[in-house]
């Protein structure tokens, strides 16, 4: 898929993994609509290239003005990639009591079904432009290794990126007939905001449990994974990890 002269919806664009990848699509010729929360949006580094745009990507109304003010740029979507998330911590019955449950479904609201409706609506808008070559877009979201080794206090979130680690072929196989393909990334241990409140040492403990290479993921990286999935015409419905063959342990 050709990066250049098209139209590039990212969510969680005002920040982490999603600003990374905002940014290295402009830089690549795209014309990127960063999607995140208002207070996101307004505190966002402004970037060539980058038009910052407040969605919730559980609003469907909302993320459908988002989609049609990406889709009427001029030049047409192809390009979707899902790193809006949270990732709050706790356990099923802990000290404090069971779980509680507006969280878990905060979390399965916002990582799966935002992210479902984010494909969808930008799906469907894919659909309805004219091929590139067999193609008309590609959407890439994203995991995480929690999916597959979820760690204590890791339900809501474990269970949520479980759903995007799911979801990924089903919906490849859905969208197949309009030339849409649909990737995952789940990434391991990556320095974004979410880290922010850990301790040096802490940082430099979780970096050692890296296999190789030894340190903490970079936004950076995942924005290059997202690039190489677009431009990679035959990879489609798989999920790939990027966590420098850590496999995580139970806390």
């Amino acid at each position: 898929m050709r990066i250049n002269d098209t139209a590039a919806i990212v969510t969680g664009g005002g920040s982490g993994l999603g600003a990374a990848t905002a940014r290295a699509l402009a830089e690549r010729g795209a014309r990127v609509f960063a999607l995140d929360l208002p207070d996101v949006v307004e505190q966002a580094a402004a970037v060539d290239g980058v038009t910052h745009v407040a969605t919730d990507v559980t609003d469907a109304d909302q993320v459908q003005t988002a989609v049609d003010r990406a889709a009427d740029s001029g030049s047409p979507l192809r390009i979707a990639v899902n790193c809006a998330g949270i990732g709050p911590s706790q356990r099923v019955a802990g000290r404090k009591g069971p779980h509680d449950l507006d969280l878990f479904r905060k979390v399965v609201e916002i990582n799966l079904v935002g992210t479902f409706n984010v494909l969808r609506l930008a799906a469907a808008a894919m659909g309805r432009t004219e091929p590139d070559g067999d193609q008309r877009g590609v959407i890439v979201n994203t995991a995480s290794v929690a999916a597959h080794e979820g760690q204590i206090g890791q339900a809501a979130y474990a269970a949520s990126k479980g759903g995007v680690a799911s979801l990924t072929l089903p919906a490849a196989r859905d969208l197949a007939s309009v030339g849409v393909r649909v990737m995952t990334i789940a990434p391991g241990i990556v320095d974004t905001p979410m880290l922010a409140t850990v301790g040096e040492e802490v940082r430099q403990g979780l970096a050692e449990g890296v296999p190789f290479p030894k340190r903490l993921g970079r936004p950076e990286d995942y924005a290059q994974l997202a690039l190489d999935v677009v431009e990679h015409d035959y990879l489609n419905g798989e999920v790939i990890r990027m966590d420098g063959a850590l496999r995580m342990a139970p806390r």
